[in-house]
């Protein structure tokens, strides 16, 4: 008989992605839920990453990342942001970004270490903060706006907060900080010994006239900060799951120690196939761009029906509210509503409630525009009933 285990995570179940992913494949649904292209990334990064292997560099690499790639994106930072990051000792690859954040969950948080996350967040935070011992201190965005509450976050740190976790631009809300707010955080934290965890993996989603604001360009937060980024998201190779973290000496000292014994170090090939592709800006340059162009296309769809649209300032991510939508007379929860849309109109999306631990409702949904422009215009066809 198996031993009987209690549960590490007893709040932590299916993921609403897999869900929805799964029910979108068995209605035969347009899977606007989850979070990835269904395009191809460029031709010419994967004949760098198979060249990579031609050359025979499929050995372990340095824990720390291969040193190419590690001075392309201290290159990178340094040009976009204007801080300069030692590629030797603040700059380190990991296994994608959720990785990289529960790196730095684990190498500063100790039990009963309080952490602020701004609801709605990723879903990885809060369980990220629980195998650590600590514990989660949850601060809502505004409703509507999901702007940050500086009053609110003030209130709430106490003696015992370590950290606080910022996404910017915003998953799922599609909001971005603007320069206002990042010095209201910097202002609020300067007195404190409150470290930073800023997930900026849509960095190169942020649309005109807007622009990112790196945590990296403010020497208060810069100084306190692990600064986190996706190559993934970036070059549409979401399942390759590699990432960096930029934060100085000391902290990434702490970060590396937990590294080592987590995933030790990552691809080799693909990390010489990027620092290759890294050689030419225009790729991520031009990305703001590319995904203007489907975020309006998606949203000139989604005008033509009775969603309310949010702002959509950053990710490719479209949040819209379902609250003049009734399905047989009556309105439904988020997820309610989510199920009958995948399964009886033929488009997956995701409800916000999945994104609160409480599963606050607000009639919101949230779809993914990161695709081909034929599989969007076919969603909106089917979204065209309501």
């Amino acid at each position: 008989m198996t031993p009987e285990l209690v549960t590490k995570l007893p709040n932590v179940g299916t993921t609403i992605f897999t869900v929805m992913s799964a029910l979108a494949q068995e209605k035969n649904a347009v899977n606007l839920g989850q979070g990835f292209p269904d395009f191809q990334c460029d031709p010419v990064l994967v004949d760098a990453v198979a060249n990579a292997m031609r050359l025979g560099l499929n050995q372990y690499p340095s824990m720390l990342g291969v040193m190419e790639l590690r001075q392309a994106v201290a290159d990178k930072i340094k040009t976009l942001y204007k801080k300069s990051y030692d590629p030797n000792t603040e700059i380190t690859v990991t296994a994608g970004a959720t990785q990289a954040i529960l790196n730095a969950v684990l190498a500063i948080v100790k039990a009963g270490d309080e952490v602020i996350v701004l609801e709605p967040c990723y879903d990885s935070y809060i369980p990220n903060i629980e195998m650590a011992g600590g514990v989660t201190v949850r601060v809502p965005l505004t409703p509507g706006t999901f702007r940050p509450d500086f009053d609110k976050i003030s209130a709430a740190i106490t003696p015992r907060t370590r950290a606080i976790i910022v996404n910017t631009p915003h998953n799922p809300s599609a909001t971005v900080w603007s320069d206002e707010e990042m010095r209201k955080l910097e202002e609020i934290l300067a007195p404190t010994q409150i470290l930073l965890i800023s997930d900026e993996v849509y960095e190169h989603m942020v649309y005109a006239p807007l622009k990112h604001l790196s945590a990296a360009s403010y020497p208060g937060l810069a100084e306190r900060a692990f600064i986190i980024s996706s190559f993934g998201k970036t070059y549409h190779v979401t399942g390759w799951k590699i990432a960096y973290c930029a934060a100085p000496p000391s902290l990434t000292k702490e970060f590396r120690k937990i590294h080592q014994f987590n995933v030790f170090t990552v691809n080799t090939p693909v990390q010489y196939g990027l620092a290759e592709y890294m050689k030419n800006p225009a790729p991520y340059l031009e990305l703001p761009g590319f995904y203007q162009k489907k975020r309006d296309l998606f949203r000139a769809g989604l005008a033509r029906t009775h969603f309310k649209l949010l702002p959509a300032q950053g990710t490719y991510f479209q949040c819209a509210s379902i609250e003049d939508l009734k399905v047989a007379e009556r309105h439904l929860s988020e997820a309610d509503f989510c199920t009958w849309l995948t399964s009886e109109i033929g488009v997956a999306a995701i409800p916000l409630s999945a994104f609160y631990a409480d599963a606050f409702d607000q009639k919101t949904i949230r779809f993914c525009f990161a695709k081909k422009d034929e599989t969007l215009q076919t969603a909106l066809e089917r979204l065209a009933k309501l």
